[in-house]
């Protein structure tokens, strides 16, 4: 989805808490060593202690995000976030102590907590600066929402009691602007009529919203398929508040129960995670590759001077944006840029077009394709130039395959498909790549789409890897 409920928001809470922390210790230290009377002994360097507490970050982050401190729940009561804040204050201090009593004794260094009122001093400074560090944020955030910065557009759909509760009641503090409502005239209220509409399709076009609250228990997929093919936030809460009220995911807004339905789990900080792994190894193939790449380009130049070494061709990624995937050419210059159905025609070989598709999108010894295109797409040479795509985040390293504009234009998962970034290779393409049909790789792809994690990438990379080295569905 193209904005995340909150998401800067959480973000800079943990940056605003990895902050709280280290100066929360760094004072301790000092508030030990220069305003408390008592004599110490000891000559611990206020500077490694606090080196050694930055790189403990991560504990301190993980204990947070255990408590559930950067949850939508957690953070609109006040108090309940008070509470978990002391409690990680003390567990993160009691966690680090185990860490120091084992590190100490089997690695050469001094202890993070020289004399253990250091602790107890962190503790009791780490939950005050915490506090006052995230009602900073809030404030700051407050003062934005209230200026209709980094509001979330919402239409509201649906009609029930919830629609007008729902319009009555969103302020700006909840992150949220009502823009219109798609209900009848009975919940909708009289200052409201200037923004409603009887179409859903004529107002998500005219508002563009970011997200959708569907109040009704009816045209739940058409209201939930609208919003996916419009790359919006689906929120469904029913007439009967008893439905939803023991989800674990349940939000409450101007008091009414509300549900966020992913159309993936690859959303928020799986982003983050997905993008610095692309980053991370797309970098290290790159450089791998740099030495292949220059030889098929010298190749290539030789075998044809006057063309292009590289093709451009334009493909589909996540919210339906265009951009020019980069390839070796491994096709004959003339028929670069054409349909399969074009090129055939041009050739003088219609008929082809026919058993082509019929196929699987592959004829024997295509006479489109050069003879060392052939040998490059074989072996799958011709898609390292990707590499830079992947780089650039154009696409992502591992994702659904990167679509023609014209591909989809029959199908009603268009929507669901670019959802996420498309991939350099994918779950249809490990899966017999050519030998597979149309249907059963878009099939892969929205299985991968709504089934993302960690895990499955790294399966989809190895399998990957052990498909290019055996040719596995090449052609």
């Amino acid at each position: 989805m193209r904005k995340e409920p909150g998401f800067a928001y959480r973000i800079l809470l943990i940056l605003g808490d990895a902050a709280a922390i280290v100066f929360s210790f760094a004072f301790s230290y000092y508030f030990r060593t220069h305003i408390d009377s008592r004599p110490y002994y000891f000559t611990s360097e206020i500077r490694d202690f606090i080196l050694s507490n930055i790189l403990l970050l991560p504990i301190w982050l993980i204990i947070l995000t255990s408590l559930g401190l950067y949850s939508r729940r957690v953070l609109t009561r006040r108090g309940l976030e008070y509470w978990r804040l002391f409690l990680a204050s003390v567990l993160g201090v009691m966690t680090i102590i185990t860490y120091d009593f084992f590190a100490s004794a089997y690695i050469a260094r001094g202890s993070l907590f020289p004399v253990r009122t250091i602790a107890i001093y962190a503790i009791v400074f780490n939950f005050i600066v915490l506090v006052v560090t995230r009602t900073i944020i809030r404030v700051v955030r407050q003062i934005f929402l209230l200026h209709n910065v980094g509001l979330i557009r919402t239409l509201i759909v649906g009609n029930s009691d919830n629609t007008t509760q729902l319009l009555q009641g969103i302020a700006p503090d909840s992150g949220f602007k009502v823009v219109g409502v798609v209900a009848n005239d009975k919940y909708v209220p009289e200052e409201w009529k200037k923004r409603q509409y009887s179409d859903l399709s004529v107002a998500i076009s005219r508002l563009r919203p970011h997200a959708i609250i569907h109040t009704g228990s009816k045209n739940i997929e058409a209201v939930n398929k609208a919003a996916i093919d419009h790359h919006a936030l689906y929120y469904y809460s029913p007439a009967e508040d008893s439905i939803i009220v023991q989800s674990g995911n349940v939000e409450f807004i101007a008091a009414v129960p509300i549900v966020l339905i992913r159309t993936t789990p690859l959303s928020g900080a799986a982003k983050i995670y997905k993008r610095l792994m692309d980053i991370i190894l797309g970098l290290i193939l790159t450089i791998l590759a740099a030495i292949p790449m220059l030889i098929i380009f010298i190749i290539q130049k030789i075998i044809e001077p006057k063309s292009p070494a590289i093709y451009k061709d334009t493909r589909l990624t996540r919210y339906n944006r265009e951009f020019p995937l980069l390839k070796f050419r491994s096709m004959k210059q003339e028929y670069c840029g054409l349909t399969p159905e074009q090129a055939f025609e041009k050739m003088g070989k219609p008929e082809l077009s026919e058993k082509y598709r019929k196929q699987g999108d592959y004829i024997k010894n295509d006479p489109r394709y050069t003879n060392f295109g052939a040998w490059l797409r074989k072996t799958s040479l011709d898609e390292i130039p990707q590499f830079l795509n992947v780089l650039k985040g154009d696409i992502s390293l591992i994702g659904p395959r990167a679509l023609q504009p014209g591909e989809l234009k029959d199908y009603g998962d268009r929507g669901l498909l670019l959802s996420v970034k498309s991939g350099l290779t994918g779950l249809a393409q490990v899966s017999g790549r050519r030998n597979i049909s149309f249907n059963e790789r878009r099939a892969l792809d929205i299985y991968y789409v709504q089934n993302w994690s960690p895990a499955l990438d790294a399966q989809i990379f190895l399998r990957t890897v052990a498909s290019v080295l055996h040719h596995d569905g090449a052609k």
